[in-house]
């Protein structure tokens, strides 16, 4: 039954401004937030300097923008395609880029959407460094909260309404906890209901009573639907590494990107393409990949008999593949004796004649039922619906009554035969934080139902990313040979990792939940941490090694090290000397850097003076990985999952890129000088120049544009590979 007032948007922002004239103010991360309550709050308190705001929230999402002329005409009708002409920025993220916000107003981040406030010297200020699972303690701890606000899913009406907190449990649930713990009152809570927000369940769905206010907003605001990325050749020879470090019948956790769609796209092929898998990674590897050590011990090359579980942070479009393609599919459950039952074989998914014996002997079922005990096996299937706990007896829907001593034989012969042939109910292939992706990520999100929908759970933050909480045992038992996939900037010889920041301190995007996964990986029987990174970036006119001696800032410490993977393999670094970690991340370096690598190790002693590179380590080069996976580029596409981009987008991306590398290097301006005097031809130039409409040029700046973009599109042919962050 639903009790909140039901408002308006403006009646709902009259409301929030009557909590405080001082407001504190919180909002989730990501998707959660509902933009057009926070303009108009953020407008309101803007326009009147007696009033103050501290919103307290994470990842902004704000649709790229544009640096440049070419880039306008590319990304503005993109962007409207992409996220809808009426798309409600979130003026608090546009005041902060141009340094406009006001003095009265202050918005505190743990995660910012990666390297969009990297220049904004405010939001740099306000920037809070806190683990994920931390946020709720320290809030609570810090603030008197006055409001959340909160996008909600909501199914029926009038008395059969139902609400999910649907992409977004993460910290609100947590946070509610952790105030009351410390006898702060609880703040007002604001839902807007958005009526294509999928409703999920676990955690996500409350009760009828927990929204004070709920608006009905109209028109909703577009759901944020992230644009598929490119895959380039480096970051599908880091998938095809991870993927064979994925063991059957384990856990996954990815994050999201152009990496991690790499990995779903190997572990992929490697469930339904498996020769071509192995023959890919062999040629990549320059050895063959089941003679490997450390996939024997640590992953596999097979396609999945028994599936995946997922727990993981965040929920994205990568675990919907896995789970059309049927990898996604090991049931876990949220009951540490049945849990335990099924991975020691003792019961299967599907319940068989003396299971009642096997089930009393497992502890699963106790000496005698009770009230308590009867919900809990209705809840996972183990009895029919319409089963009752009457009159200190289990009354059947057919009204047959069983006795309450199981070690009975007559009573236990009974049961056995309700028992027998039914399915468990109530497992979970995916358990998340928080969910952010595509546009068709969220139809198919809307779209489930049956097990594929009770089987997603959302979850609070504290639940996923640790083990702490009184659930230590159930996690273990549910998230056996767990893979913990997360990418990082850099790492050093020594197994350190920069993630989130500069060395100067300034902050890309946040710690977020990395070091509690790297953490937990070392904690959990049979997990590990990969951390993901290509081996080269080019910062302006210089290409750089992204493996370093050392740097001037540090996400995951070296006491933590586990697996790194780049483009050219995968260093083990789990209980290494440090000279066994210096020659295994050399070992994944590109080859024009390793050497000076080498040699700084020399200099500090951690590799003997005699060291000398071998000879395998030099072929780690960009033309050696292009060779390698040349006669498998139909199983490797730019876009593996579709893409946002239309046809003429995707001929314009490389060329765009190609003017954009040439423009920020004064050594290739005479590059740009040839393209513009000899433009050449290329049959698609017309429609590509329509695209920007360039088609015809009107004055000088027009023709200018448009011969460079002739030129380029003739210097990158089609056959060439988009690069991904084209955005």
């Amino acid at each position: 039954m639903i009790r909140a007032e039901r408002l308006s948007l403006e009646a709902a922002v009259e409301r929030v401004l009557a909590c405080a004239d001082d407001l504190a103010l919180a909002a989730p991360l990501g998707l959660g937030k509902p933009n057009h309550l926070l303009n108009a709050l953020y407008r309101r308190i803007k326009a009147d300097p007696a009033r103050r705001l501290r919103l307290y929230t994470a990842l902004s999402l704000d649709p790229p923008r544009a640096g440049s002329e070419l880039e306008r005409r590319f990304l503005a009708p993109f962007v409207e395609r992409q996220f809808g002409a009426d798309y409600p920025r979130l003026d608090y993220v546009t005041d902060l880029k141009a340094g406009q916000l006001p003095p009265n107003i202050r918005v505190e981040e743990f995660y910012f959407q990666s390297g969009a406030l990297l220049h904004a010297p405010q939001a740099q200020r306000d920037y809070a460094s806190i683990n994920y699972t931390h946020v709720a303690r320290d809030l609570a701890e810090n603030v008197t909260l006055h409001a959340i606000v909160h996008l909600v899913a909501r199914r029926g009406d009038g008395a059969d309404t139902r609400l999910s907190l649907s992409c977004n449990p993460d910290v609100t649930l947590d946070l509610l906890d952790a105030l009351a713990a410390r006898g702060k009152p609880r703040p007002l809570l604001v839902g807007v209901v958005h009526p294509q927000m999928p409703f999920l369940g676990g955690d996500a769905e409350v009760g009828g009573d927990f929204f004070d206010v709920l608006v009905d907003e109209a028109p909703p605001q577009p759901l944020f639907g992230l644009p598929r990325e490119p895959v380039a050749p480096a970051e599908y020879a880091i998938g095809l590494h991870a993927s064979a470090l994925v063991r059957d019948g384990g856990t996954l956790q990815i994050g999201i990107g152009a990496l991690s769609d790499a990995i779903v796209h190997a572990l992929l092929l490697r469930q339904h393409h498996n020769a071509d898998y192995r023959a890919a990674l062999d040629a990549l590897r320059g050895t063959p990949a089941a003679a490997d050590a450390l996939i024997a011990r640590c992953g596999g090359l097979a396609p999945f008999a028994a599936g995946l579980f997922g727990a993981s942070e965040m929920v994205m479009d990568g675990f919907m593949h896995l789970r059309r393609a049927g990898i996604l599919v090991r049931a876990v459950f949220d009951d540490l004796a049945l849990q335990r039952a099924l991975d020691a074989g003792v019961v299967g998914t599907t319940l068989r004649a003396g299971d009642v014996a096997r089930l009393r002997a497992a502890g699963v079922l106790p000496a005698r039922l009770d009230a308590a005990t009867c919900a809990r096996l209705q809840r996972f299937g183990l009895l029919p619906a319409g089963a009752s706990w009457q009159d200190g007896v289990l009354q059947l829907a057919d009204g047959t009554r069983l006795g309450v001593d199981l070690d009975e034989p007559a009573t236990g012969a009974a049961l056995d035969r309700v028992l027998a042939g039914r399915r468990l109910r109530g497992g979970r292939y995916l358990k998340g934080a928080f969910l952010l992706g595509s546009s068709a990520f969220y139809d198919w999100l809307r779209a489930l139902d049956g097990d594929d929908h009770t089987g997603l759970a959302m979850c609070r933050v504290s639940d996923i990313n640790q083990l702490y909480g009184g659930h230590e045992s159930l996690d273990i038992a549910q998230r056996r040979d767990a893979r913990f996939f997360n990418t990082c900037m850099l790492a050093t010889l020594l197994g350190a990792a920069t993630s989130d920041a500069l060395a100067d301190g300034r902050v890309v995007s946040g710690v977020g939940g990395q070091y509690n996964f790297v953490a937990m990986a070392h904690e959990l029987p049979g997990g590990r941490s990969a951390l993901l990174l290509r081996a080269t970036r080019r910062s302006g006119r210089r290409l750089e090694s992204n493996i370093r001696w050392n740097y001037g800032h540090t996400t995951i410490p070296r006491h933590l090290r586990d697996l790194y993977v780049t483009e050219y393999g995968v260093a083990d670094l789990r209980g290494q000397s440090d000279e066994g970690c210096v020659r295994a991340m050399l070992a994944i370096s590109d080859a024009r850097f390793v050497d000076a690598l080498a040699a700084e190790a020399i200099s500090v002693g951690k590799l003997p003076r005699e060291f000398r590179v071998p000879d395998a380590w030099r072929r780690n080069t960009p033309q050696q990985l292009a060779a390698a996976l040349r006669p498998f580029d139909a199983l490797l596409p730019a876009f593996p999952f579709g893409s946002d981009f239309d046809a003429e987008e995707q001929r314009l991306l490389p060329a765009l890129q190609w003017l954009q590398a040439r423009a920020d290097d004064p050594r290739r301006w005479l590059e740009l000088v040839a393209a513009f005097v000899v433009p050449g031809q290329v049959p698609e130039a017309a429609a590509c120049l329509a695209r920007l409409a360039l088609a015809p040029p009107h004055g000088w700046p027009e023709r200018a544009l448009a011969r460079l973009v002739r030129g380029a599109l003739a210097r990158t042919p089609t056959s060439e590979r988009l690069q991904p962050r084209c955005l």
